[in-house]
Parts: C-alpha cells; sequence; structure tokens
C-alpha cells in the first residue's frame, strides 16, 4: 500500500501546481540565500550595500542590497558573529519620509519577499533586514522534523505521531547546538536589535514599521524597546502576546460566525440547516479513504483549519465539508494528499521552534488536550501539532523577558487593521488585549475580511490609500473600502470536483497511453503483412 500511495502521489504533481494555490498552508521556510560573515567585519557593520534591482509584483525597483554583520547572542560576550541580507527598495520621491522596515509573518517565512510597494515606495524608503535563523549565514533546518512529519501515518495528530514529532524536536535542536550555534541568539528581541543596528547603519534617526501577522508582535517589542527610534506603526493582523496559540473557543466563535454568514447565503444554506455542525459532524468522522486513496484525518484537520484562514481558502474548506456530510469524501481525500505532499516542508521548523519556545510557550500548560476539548466544534488542529509536539519536545531556547511577553503601554502613533473572519489572528484580541494599552492608536476592522492575504488583495486600492495616508499625515481613512461579503461560491476550484479530475485523469491518461502504444504496434504489424 505504501508503495501504491507513493506512486498515487508521484502522479497528482501537476494537479498539485493548481491545488496549492488554492489550499493556504504555510508558505514553504526554504531558504535559497548564500551568505557569510566579510573577513575582518565587526558587530553592527552593513559591508557591501551596493545597487541591485528588487522585483515585485513583477514591477522592477532600483534598490541597494548589502550584508549586516550582528552578534549570534548579544548576552553573550563572547558570541560569534552572523550575517544578515538587508535589502534598501529606494524611494521614487526624491525627497522621502521616513523608511518604512517591514516584518514579515510567520515564524517560518523570509523576510525578503514584501511584495506590496506600490503606493509606499512613492514615499518611502522600503527596508528589509533578513530573518536571523532564517534568511542569513544561519539557517534552522530541522529535516528530523520533516521526516517525522512524513512518517506520521495514519494519523498525523495522533498522540503518538505528536510526540515522535517532538522527538524529532529535540534531536533536531540538540544536532544544531553540536554544530556550535547558541539557539538563545534566535528570538524576537534580538531581530529586533538586528533592526535596530541596521536603521544605525543606514543612517535613519526614525523609522516607520510595517508588519503582518507574527510581525506584529516584532514591531510591538520594537515599541518597547526602542520608543525613540520609531515615527509611526502599522500592524497588519494583530497577534498580542499569548497569541501564537490558537485557542479552541476562538476558532468556535469564528465558525459560528461563518455559519450565521451561510445562513444568509441562499446557496450555502441550502445545502445545510447548520453549518458548524457540519464542521462538527465531518472533522469528528472523517473516513479512512476515498476510493483507492487513503486519507490522513490529522492532515485533512489541520489543512482545513489553516485554510479556514482566508475567505477563498475558507469556501473550499465548507464546500468539502458539506460535500463529505451529503455522501462525496473526495475533497477530503484531496485535502489530505496536497497536505501530506506540502506540509513536511512547509516551515524552517527549528526557526519556528526557537521563536514558539521562547515567547508563547507556556510549560505549565497541557497542550494534548487543551486544543482539541469534547465540546469543541473541531478543536484546533494547528494547536494540537505546534504546541502539543512542543509539550513533548526539548527545545533548548529560554524563555525571553517576561516584559516583552505581555502587553506595555506606548505613546507610539499606532494604527491595528484586523478582519473580523481572522481564524488567525482573531481581531477582537486585539482590541480588548492590546488597544487599551497604546495611548496612541486607532483600529479598523474589515468586515468579513480574513487574515494578512485578504486585507492587502480584497480592496488593494483601499488597502494603499489606508496605509499610505497614515503614513504621511497620521489620520485613519478607511473611507475607500466597501462592504464585500463572502462568497461560498468555488465554482471549478471545488475540492471534490478536482479530485475527481485527478481520479479520472490517474485512470484514463494510462488506458488512453495504453491504447496508443497498441494501436501504434498494431499498424506496424498490418504493414509488416502486407
Amino acid at each position: 500500500m505504501k508503495n501504491a500511495t507513493m506512486t498515487l502521489k508521484r502522479s497528482t504533481v501537476t494537479l498539485v501546481v493548481i491545488t496549492v494555490l488554492v489550499t493556504l498552508l504555510p508558505a514553504c521556510g526554504s531558504n535559497e540565500t548564500s551568505i557569510a560573515v566579510p573577513a575582518g567585519a565587526q558587530a553592527g557593520d552593513l559591508v557591501g550595500l551596493e545597487p541591485c534591482t528588487y522585483e515585485a509584483n513583477k514591477v522592477e525597483y532600483d534598490a541597494d542590497c548589502g550584508t549586516l554583520v550582528v552578534p549570534e547572542n548579544r548576552s553573550d560576550p563572547d558570541s560569534r558573529l552572523i550575517a544578515l541580507p538587508v535589502i534598501r527598495v529606494r524611494a521614487l520621491s526624491v525627497n522621502p519620509s521616513e523608511p518604512i522596515f517591514y516584518f514579515a509573518g510567520g515564524p517560518g517565512s523570509s523576510n525578503l519577499q514584501f511584495q506590496h510597494l506600490e503606493g509606499l515606495v512613492e514615499g518611502h524608503d522600503i527596508v528589509q533586514v533578513g530573518y536571523r535563523g532564517m534568511d542569513g549565514s544561519v539557517t534552522l533546518e530541522c529535516p528530523e522534523v520533516t521526516r517525522a512529519i512524513q512518517d506520521a501515518t495514519p494519523d498525523f495528530l495522533s498522540q503518538e505521531s505528536l510526540a515522535n514529532i517532538g522527538e524529532a524536536w529535540t534531536r533536531c535542536g540538540k544536532r544544531l547546538e553540536s554544530e556550535g550555534i547558541d539557539l538563545d541568539g534566535y528570538t524576537m528581541p534580538e531581530t529586533i536589535e538586528d533592526n535596530e543596528s541596521a536603521r544605525i547603519a543606514l543612517g535613519y534617526e526614525r523609522i516607520n514599521l510595517l508588519g503582518g501577522s507574527y510581525g506584529t508582535r516584532l514591531e510591538q517589542i520594537y515599541m518597547y524597546m526602542h520608543p525613540d527610534s520609531l515615527h509611526r506603526v502599522i500592524q497588519i493582523s494583530v497577534n498580542p502576546p499569548g497569541n501564537m496559540v490558537w485557542e479552541p473557543e476562538y476558532t468556535d466563535r469564528l465558525i459560528k460566525y461563518d455559519a450565521e454568514l451561510c445562513a444568509q447565503n441562499s446557496e450555502c444554506n441550502a445545502r445545510t440547516d447548520n453549518l458548524a455542525e457540519t464542521v462538527r459532524n465531518v472533522t469528528h468522522n472523517i473516513p479512512n479513504r476515498w476510493l483507492f486513496i487513503p486519507i490522513d484525518p490529522g492532515i485533512v484537520r489541520t489543512s482545513a483549519f489553516m485554510s479556514l484562514f482566508y475567505r477563498g481558502s475558507a469556501a473550499q474548506v465548507y464546500d468539502t465539508l458539506l460535500a463529505a456530510e451529503a455522501g462525496d469524501p473526495s475533497g477530503l481525500a484531496l485535502f489530505s494528499l496536497v497536505g501530506e505532499l506540502i506540509f513536511p516542508s512547509a516551515n524552517t521548523w527549528g526557526f519556528a521552534a526557537s521563536i514558539a519556545a521562547s515567547s508563547d510557550f507556556d510549560p505549565s500548560r497541557d497542550y494534548c488536550t487543551e486544543m482539541i476539548p469534547p465540546d469543541s466544534t473541531m478543536g484546533v488542529p494547528a494547536s494540537e501539532y505546534y504546541w502539543c509536539s512542543l509539550q513533548h519536545a526539548e527545545w533548548p531556547t529560554d524563555l525571553i523577558p517576561e516584559d516583552y511577553r505581555q502587553v506595555q503601554s506606548s505613546d507610539i502613533k499606532t494604527l491595528l487593521v484586523s478582519g473580523n473572519a481572522d481564524f488567525s489572528t482573531p481581531a477582537w484580541t486585539a482590541t480588548d488585549e492590546l488597544l487599551p494599552s497604546l495611548n496612541n492608536a486607532e483600529q479598523v476592522i474589515l468586515s468579513e475580511f480574513g487574515h494578512t492575504a485578504d486585507i492587502w488583495s480584497l480592496q488593494p486600492e483601499a488597502t494603499r490609500h489606508l496605509l499610505t495616508t497614515f503614513y504621511a499625515t497620521g489620520d485613519v481613512d478607511d473611507s475607500l473600502f466597501t462592504y464585500q461579503p463572502m462568497n461560498f461560491d468555488v465554482g471549478l476550484m471545488s475540492f471534490p470536483f478536482l479530485a475527481k479530475v485527478l481520479v479520472i485523469t490517474i485512470i484514463v491518461v494510462p488506458l488512453l497511453i495504453v491504447g496508443l502504444v497498441w494501436f501504434i504496434v498494431r499498424r506496424k504489424k498490418r504493414r509488416k503483412a502486407s
């Protein structure tokens, strides 16, 4: 069966190119940059800053590229040096305002791939400093974890699988330390100091910050560590302290919200009396196969949860679950196949572990039971994976100072932007936990928007106007946004439909090839006979 499954996976490569665009698992965390500490360089040096070209959304911009040299662990006076890439996209105006330092989401994604320069780069330099442990001379890869995920069958989220993944994380941490890597240096405060070193080296007096998701946590710590270095701050899809742990009650609340939207949608409510109950029924009763395709329920649940982050893929999840409730589990099989192909290499696992273990991990919690309470609609599969496996691990990174693990007061002019349908960073966490401590801040909540990609892409002109106006004047102008109700119709991108196309392809294409060979052979024989 294992060989048959591998053959099936190889046959799906073409289809995966399509489905990966709509299955919104975390972006692949691979790092292809080759960078090293230049000879003779000292901590704080920005070496080799030379003109280069930066491409964003198929537009090329003039930029400067260099190498920032920093200590691996600033708390150790004997720490070795590491190197980080720095990209400065030059403002298009002659007299730009304060530069914008960007912080990507994750943790586990590169900080060198910001695409939404239009509007911002007209009046500001855009600076990206590579994340330590991700983009620089040290990359915290964990092939041990990748292999453990690949071997976690038939249920990725079984306690046995999660314990094995935790053990793999332990082995990875010990190996990285044996290679001379000081894992206590790969934390958010150290990342902030990298950016502060870049600010000084580039000669900026004050800077603006722009970040999304995990990047907003970096912004918050920057505000606490170096308030005098900052002008204005924009946080998109805000993640307050502690909220890297996705909580079951938050997920239940958002599924209930989507169920209310479904009840108001004629196409959706025609398929179910209660979408939340559909989610509960299907995710608690996932079959182990469809036709000859095995289904891993843990992979399906994790893929489905992370696809709920965004409106388009959330609609695909609900379409798949509604079809399964009606007796067609084909979409679940495709979720399983795509997840098994993508998820093992979907992150730079050592980087993610160092950030999580040093910031939001609470050793007093029992994540393995708390993340899937019996009365929950679907639990939180991604938290089951991340936090339960970390609970089984011994990752050698200490917690960052308590001051940076809790909300602090700030007077910096700040804009928070949230979607009220965001499963990853629910809008109310910023409203309730962060906003009251920001003395000079406002929050814009966008109705029926999901996570960061929705805010950038659903109404891009309105988003650009909101951001550029705030950086230029400090005013919050969300007047260009219009109500855009969630669309539950996924059309031809329905996973049940794509799964059937896949099966037909697997069966029909080989038959056509066999038939063509038979025809050619038979024709040659006839010619010889004549």
